[in-house]
């Protein structure tokens, strides 16, 4: 239970009592630091009941209080705030009820609450995982980890983009140009072998068009008469026939990029519990269309094809079937939110984690399936984040200048390697030792500099600024864990009892005040769908450790009872920070 939660019934009563008004809510803010307490209430909102001069009621409420309420140590009065000290010892009786608490923060999911889908990732098979991937894989996880951590039950999932002519282009390019080479006998992933051909393909193309803008063809015409991008279009209508070789060298192609993209996700340190193939969906939602269209929520147009007019709620019309009858992709997602309630009836709630170009797609589609008459539509949600630019410029997979995640996630390690060589950091250690953990900085770094901003910002990434060992940075609060471990190691006695500290350093009593909110914060980024709320909390307790770390003798004090206060206090802090590394999906190092 939070401050304001305990001492809200405690001050209705005091007005109560005081004034004979009661109000039922209770406004507080955190202190400012220039002040001396630890939560004020704001005086303001009680004068429309209560006449009379904000500091007089402040102090009249401030000692009613002291006087009655065992929590409140003191007080202080700065025009219409009330500045509460709380006693120490109910910081002390806080932390011992919690130390012990290796889940601390989390919240035990009941059974009867509904699960919430967390759809992530959602990669096409024609190319390697980019660092737009990243992003999305990392919001994806982390939010998914969050929302199981707040007390509810998740499956995380993706929808693999498996189908259609960006897949053929690469099939075609390597029928035409691979001479049969295979990840075996190239050494390449085999993501990455599909994605070179997509690249090949984007090469061909364009010279046949330039060729035909030779010939005197405009470049419109050349697009659409090329050889290479018809051949491809062919190859497509083959596959919807069925056609048994080119669904035979589909599902090779298919199956390198899924063997390359688990590689992937294993060093990323992401995961999933059901996998959806387009394959499969991409006919899904064909018969809701008729469903709609007996509703009145879809008209028909005289061509055959089937609208939706959401002009009115400030959108525009939007196709659900094409005249020729086949689905278009709002058509298929329709059906896959409808197929995937079906596929796990205890969902209660879907999120979808997709770049912020796809606003307007979504607005659609939660708004169609609330039309058709799904009540569950109200629980969906659109985790819409920002592009991940580099000082180079944006990325471009057809002409290869993407960046890769596995080249991306190497250069991480190898510059975390770089900076710990400079700084003479692991003089000490072995070089399976230093390996390890020059992967644990380096991945801590690039998920830590994405995830601590706030999803629905753009980010400029920049590699060696987040491998800086201070700032907010992933390496500093690897590095204050690691340090922490250190003195844990050192402490040679039991520090294992709850001790009789009966008062607080100042320092201690930030320290415990700021593990006493994670808890919140962990709901709140749950609620938010906000992993930043979860990494920018885990500096503040990092830099409010630092301070205490500076300010007070740990191993170094004479005095027993704080000196096993001082350990266990670390060791806690030590634990929330792996906590919430490990909901951002970081690793934390032992020794560092």
């Amino acid at each position: 239970m939070s401050l304001s939660q305990i001492l809200t019934p405690s001050i209705q009563k005091a007005i109560q009592a005081l004034f004979d008004v009661s109000v039922d809510k209770i406004e507080f803010q955190t202190t400012r630091k220039e002040f001396e307490g630890d939560i004020t209430m704001v005086i303001f909102p009680l004068l429309k009941v209560i006449k009379s001069n904000p500091v007089e009621l402040g102090n009249k409420i401030g000692n009613y209080l002291v006087e009655n309420v065992s929590e409140v140590a003191r007080f202080n009065v700065v025009s219409g705030f009330l500045n509460i000290v709380i006693a120490d010892s109910y910081y002390l009786d806080f932390f011992n009820g919690i130390k012990d608490n290796t889940k601390f923060g989390y919240v035990t999911p009941n059974p009867e609450d509904k699960a919430i889908m967390v759809e992530y990732s959602s990669p096409n098979t024609n190319k390697p995982l980019h660092l737009g991937h990243v992003r999305n894989n990392l919001l994806g996880y982390s939010v998914a980890e969050i929302i199981k951590a707040s007390g509810k039950k998740v499956y995380k999932t993706q929808i693999i983009n498996d189908r259609g002519i960006h897949i053929c282009k690469s099939m075609l390019a390597w029928e035409k140009f691979g001479n049969g080479e295979t990840p075996e006998s190239t050494g390449l992933k085999g993501d990455k072998l599909v994605g070179k051909y997509y690249v090949e393909f984007d090469k061909a193309y364009k010279a046949e068009i330039s060729q035909l803008m030779d010939a005197g063809k405009t470049e419109e015409e050349a697009k659409k008469q090329a050889p290479i991008i018809v051949e491809a279009q062919d190859m497509l209508k083959k596959w919807e026939s069925g056609d048994e070789k080119v669904i035979t060298l589909w599902k090779m192609m298919n199956q390198w990029v899924y063997d390359g993209f688990a590689i992937t996700y294993s060093n990323l340190g992401v995961n999933f519990d059901r996998y959806y193939y387009e394959s499969n969906t991409y006919l899904l939602g064909k018969d809701v269309v008729q469903v709609g269209l007996d509703k009145g929520v879809f008209e028909k147009d005289p061509d055959g094809s089937v609208w939706i007019d959401l002009t009115d709620e400030g959108l525009d019309r939007k196709i659900v079937l094409r005249s020729d009858g086949t689905a278009v992709y709002m058509t298929q997602d329709i059906g896959t939110a409808i197929q995937r309630v079906k596929d796990m009836p205890d969902v209660g709630g879907m999120v979808y984690t997709v770049g912020n170009e796809q606003d307007h797609h979504f607005k659609v589609l939660f708004l169609i399936l609330k039309k058709l008459g799904f009540d569950w539509s109200s629980t969906l949600y659109h985790l819409s984040y920002g592009m991940v630019d580099l000082p180079s410029g944006k990325m471009k997979s057809r002409e290869g200048t993407v960046v890769d995640a596995d080249d991306l996630m190497q250069d991480m390690t190898d510059t975390a390697k770089q900076i710990s060589e400079d700084l003479g950091k692991l003089d000490s250690y072995s070089a399976e030792e230093k390996g390890k953990l020059y992967k644990t900085i380096g991945l801590g770094a690039l998920k830590y500099y994405i995830l601590k901003i706030d999803p629905k910002k753009r980010i400029l990434f920049n590699p060696e600024e987040s491998v800086d060992f201070a700032g907010n940075t992933g390496p500093f609060i690897q590095y204050t864990y690691a340090r922490i471990q250190s003195i844990i190691r050192k402490a040679d006695f039991d520090f294992s009892n709850v001790t009789d500290t009966k008062e607080l350093h100042e320092k201690e009593k930030e320290l415990v005040k700021q593990i006493e909110l994670f808890p919140e914060v962990i709901q709140n980024a749950a609620q938010n769908h906000s992993p930043a709320l979860i990494a920018n909390y885990t500096y503040d307790l990092v830099k409010e450790y630092n301070s205490f770390y500076q300010s007070v003798h740990i191993l170094g004090e004479v005095d027993l009872t704080k000196k096993i206060f001082r350990v266990q206090l670390s060791q806690k802090v030590a634990e929330v920070i792996k906590t919430s590394f490990t909901l951002l999906g970081i690793e934390v190092p032992e020794r560092m």
